[in-house]
Parts: C-alpha cells; structure tokens; sequence
C-alpha cells in the first residue's frame, strides 16, 4: 500500500458507509433482516440424523458384552469410532466432538445379566438436540429389543437402562439452532451484501470512477471490504446477544473467542463476495451466481442436517466448506464452552480457506480492475 493508503481508504470505507445510510432498503436488509431471520428460524427450524459416531467403555469384556455392542453396530444406525476401558476417555470425545454417543457397559454386566441386573449407560452430547433425542430413542430401543432376546422373549428385558444428555440437558432444539444463525448471517452479509454491491457500482459507473482515481486495486479491496466485515460484526454482537437474552441461549464459552473465529470466517465470506463480483456484471447475475453458491453451502453446513449422515463423498466436499467449520466453533462455544485447543482444527480449516479464498479474489479482482 502506497504513502497515504490509509487515508484513502478510509476516506472510501466513510464513502461506503455514507452510501449505504442513504439507502433505506440496503439499511432493512443489513440490520433489520438479521432479527427476522433469528427469530424465523429459532422459532421453526427443526433436524434429523442418521449415522453416529460411538464411543464404547466396556468395563466388563465379556463375550455378553461385545455382543450388546455388536447389535448396536449391526443396527446401521451407530458407528463404533473407538473403544476404550477408561470412562475418562469417552469424556474427552464428547468434549472433543469425537462422538456423539457413549455406551458404558458396568462391570459385572454378564453376571448381573444372568440375574436381571444389568446396566447399560448412555451418555450423548446434546448439543443438537434433534440428534440427542434420536440417538437416544434409536439405543433405548436396542438396549430393550436385546434385553428381551436376552430373557427369552420376556416382557421383563434384564437391563436397566440409564441415559443422560450433556451440554443440552432439555434437548432444547432452540438452543442448537439459533448459535447456528450467527453463522448464515454473517455470511450473508459478507458474501451475498459484498457481491451485490460492488457489481452495483458497476452498473451505475461509479466503480470505473473510483477505479481511475489515485487507489490502488488493493486499497480499493480493501475500501469496499472493510465496512461490510464491520457490519457483520455488529450483527454477530446483535445476533448474539438476542439469543442470549431473547431466547435463553445458553453461552458457555469465551465471547473473545467466539470474536476471532467470526474474524477467520469473515475472510471466507468476503472473499466469495470479491469472486462473485468478478465473474458477474449485473446484480441479477451476482444474486444468481450467490445463490447458487449459498444454498448449497448451507446444506453441506450441518445446519439443516447433520453431516454425519450425508454420503462420504458429501463429507469430504464439506470440509471445503468454511460454513461447516464455523457452526462447529460457534456451537462448541455457546453450548460445550470448549475453547481453543478443543477446535484448534477447525480453526486452522477457517483460516486455510479464508485466506486462500480472499486472496484469489483479491487477485482477480485487482487483475480485473487493472
């Protein structure tokens, strides 16, 4: 950036913010849209799943109790991801996100079989309340069918069961899907807002006016990319405390972390914003193109359904998706209250893309404008 960059482009940050107070239904959209949309979807947005990751501690290791666990494998609907003798480490992978079920088999399971006292616990992470109740109807519904092949076809099945959710106690719906909305959000402003206004400028000639004046391509990125990052983060702040305080939101974790991680995102969503703009000339192509860009992100997101149920070709397309990794963060903040080194994975994904992604477009974007 040349000598007095920085006075430039403050000077187009303030021309920017300027353009859009005196545009009433870029104002609705930016600060009024956000509200409607939390409240749309913490109110009427509902998942499913298929497809569980399963922690198992088997304290007793006997053939009866890898033949409890072989039912749940064979059911289709759980996947033993690891298996261990220590309680201890099903905690970690419930904190990690690695599981999403633990099935503790007790010790002494064969014998208090033999005498109708067997337990099994169940313990699920429920920070997606859809999936907890699901799992939890799908292994209930195992653990009793077994007990009765057990017993002889009995109506007294000889395992008590016992079962209990984390981080969602009440398999509240409202507390998964509303810390999501700050995710869709922000990347509707920065991506969708971005794309739209710069063609915008585009159309009405003022883009090739700035574009000869003393700003270089990258001040100009800069100038037409900072207001909508300061506007996503102010509906981040807005967003946030309205689930917190409006919808009882439970926030667990480090608001300072939950900041730096929407800082990571906001790089991916201006950086789609920049593309779009570059391969686009009207707004109806930039809102097509954006559309065409969004919606599947959001479906490859695990904010509709969860990604664990999703074919594994799918999966692995959605790990290039900055959207999935951003509603993990925001989730195991709000409602796990994990920290750093629990999603230091998906914050390294973020910054990847992020980074890879803004530079791209940064890159067509000063070749197309110079």
């Amino acid at each position: 950036m040349t000598k007095g960059g920085p006075r430039r482009v403050g000077v187009l940050v303030r021309k920017e913010f300027l353009q859009l107070a005196r545009d009433p239904r870029m104002r609705r959209v930016l600060f009024l849209l956000p509200v409607i949309q939390l409240i749309v979807f913490g109110y009427a947005v509902s998942t499913d799943i298929r497809h569980t990751e399963t922690f198992v501690v088997d304290l007793d290791g006997t053939p009866e109790a890898r033949r409890l666990i072989e039912v749940f494998e064979s059911s289709g609907y759980f996947d033993v991801v690891e298996r261990s003798r220590r309680p201890g480490d099903l905690v970690r992978a419930l904190d990690h996100g690695d599981a999403v079920l633990g099935v503790v088999v007790s010790a002494g399971y064969a014998d208090d079989l033999s005498r109708h006292e067997a337990t099994v616990q169940l313990l699920v992470d429920g920070t997606n309340s859809n999936v907890a109740t699901v799992v939890l109807g799908y292994a209930e519904r195992i653990v009793h069918g077994h007990g009765i092949a057990v017993a002889g076809g009995g109506i007294a099945p000889p395992i008590e069961l016992r079962d209990r959710a984390w981080f969602n106690p009440d398999l509240d719906s409202r507390d998964y899907n509303v810390p999501a909305v700050v995710g869709v959000l922000i990347l509707v402003v920065c991506f969708m807002l971005t794309a739209l206004a710069i063609v915008r400028e585009r159309e009405i000639g003022t883009l090739e006016q700035l574009m000869v004046s003393p700003l270089s391509p990258l001040e100009l990125v800069m100038g037409k990319a900072i207001p909508f990052a300061l506007i996503g983060l102010f509906d981040l702040a807005v967003v946030t405390v309205i689930a917190v305080l409006w919808f009882r939101v439970p926030f667990a974790g480090s608001p300072l972390l939950l900041f730096g991680s929407s800082l990571l995102f906001l790089l991916s969503g201006l950086g789609l914003g920049l593309f779009v703009s570059t391969i686009t000339r009207t707004q109806q192509e930039a809102f097509m193109a954006s559309y065409l860009l969004f919606f599947p992100m959001i479906l490859l997101s695990g904010f509709m359904f969860p990604v664990s149920s999703m074919p594994a070709v799918f999966r692995w397309i959605s790990l290039a998706n900055p959207l999935r990794h951003f509603l993990e963060i925001v989730r195991g903040i709000f409602l796990k209250g994990v920290g750093l080194p629990e999603l230091w994975t998906q914050h390294v994904a973020l910054a990847i893309l992020g980074v890879g992604l803004l530079a791209v477009a940064a890159w067509r974007f000063e070749k197309r404008v110079g």
